[in-house]
């Protein structure tokens, strides 16, 4: 069994679980996850977890994202992009330098309504659904962090912007949410994701590509190992009377590294993510990777 991440380009029309439905029947196994879900107009960086690596995929909803998108202003939209009913259009007469001014004024930290088109559940029914039945229910403001947001190209009625945000952003929201500020309305008109924590676009791969790869028996060059994801941490190779507890998930009393670290068996195997006791003597499991 193949375990890590592959970086999958999501191409349009796909949905993230087409994309993870596709890659089972590519690689002919079933422990498959999709991270940081993608409309099925978007495209870009999907990162999508093998094997143990399904493990990480909890993790990645935390990772900031970099996209590109395309703000169409005086069109406002019930699904805040260009696939909904469009429920007002009007020209856009506003100077270039206020557009610019009002952008700007995103960025940090700003109170963002999730869209009633979304995953998210109210009551334990998703949004989307009662979106589709036509009923409109209250949603509470959430924070989101708006770490850069850059005008890349101005041709009113359209902005071109690239966006590097927390996780939980509705970028099609945050264009609805700068057409309002502008008293014109505004949507998505189209959305490239280019980054989602250290898997970036111009590395990824299309479906297709990832196909000949397995065809031409050398997958394994696209598949990112799971201890990479966590190479900002300490690394820990326990020795060989170690082993057996690490196998069992127990804490080892190994000299200390940092707070927390990637452990390693004598064989070189990776175990897991540990953490260190407060004293400092040793590491218990934090997330283990290792299966026998």
């Amino acid at each position: 069994m193949t375990d890590g991440i592959i970086n999958v380009y999501k191409e349009k029309g796909y949905t993230s679980h087409d994309v993870v439905a596709r890659m089972r029947g590519i690689l002919k196994m079933k422990n498959i996850g999709h991270t940081a879900t993608l409309d099925p107009e978007a495209e870009g960086v999907l990162p999508v977890c093998l094997g143990k690596g399904t493990k990480l995929c909890d993790l990645f909803t935390d990772k900031d994202k970099t996209y590109e998108a395309v703000l169409l202003l005086g069109c406002s939209t019930d699904t805040q992009d260009m696939t909904g009913n469009i429920l007002s259009r009007q020209e856009v007469s506003i100077q270039e330098e206020r557009v610019r001014e009002v952008i700007r004024g995103f960025a940090g930290e700003y109170m963002q309504i999730p869209p009633m088109y979304s995953a998210l559940k109210v009551n334990g029914k998703k949004l989307y659904e009662l979106a589709r039945q036509g009923r409109e229910v209250e949603r509470q403001p959430r924070p989101v962090h708006i770490y850069e947001i850059e005008v890349l190209k101005m041709e009113l009625p359209r902005v071109h912007m690239r966006i590097t945000c927390s996780k939980g952003t509705y970028i099609r929201t945050l264009c609805h949410d700068i057409g309002s500020e502008l008293g014109c309305g505004g949507c998505m008109e189209s959305l490239l994701r280019t980054r989602v924590g250290r898997f970036r676009l111009e590395e990824s791969l299309k479906l297709d590509a990832i196909e000949e790869l397995v065809r031409s028996g050398i997958l394994e060059n696209a598949v990112t190992p799971v201890d990479a994801v966590f190479a900002d941490y300490p690394k820990i190779t326990a020795d060989e009377s170690h082993d057996r507890l690490l196998h069992n998930g127990n804490a080892v009393p190994v000299q200390y590294a940092g707070q927390t670290v990637r452990m390693y068996d004598s064989f070189g195997q990776f175990i897991g993510l540990y953490a260190a006791y407060e004293d400092k003597s040793g590491y218990k499991p934090l997330k283990m990777f290792y299966s026998r």
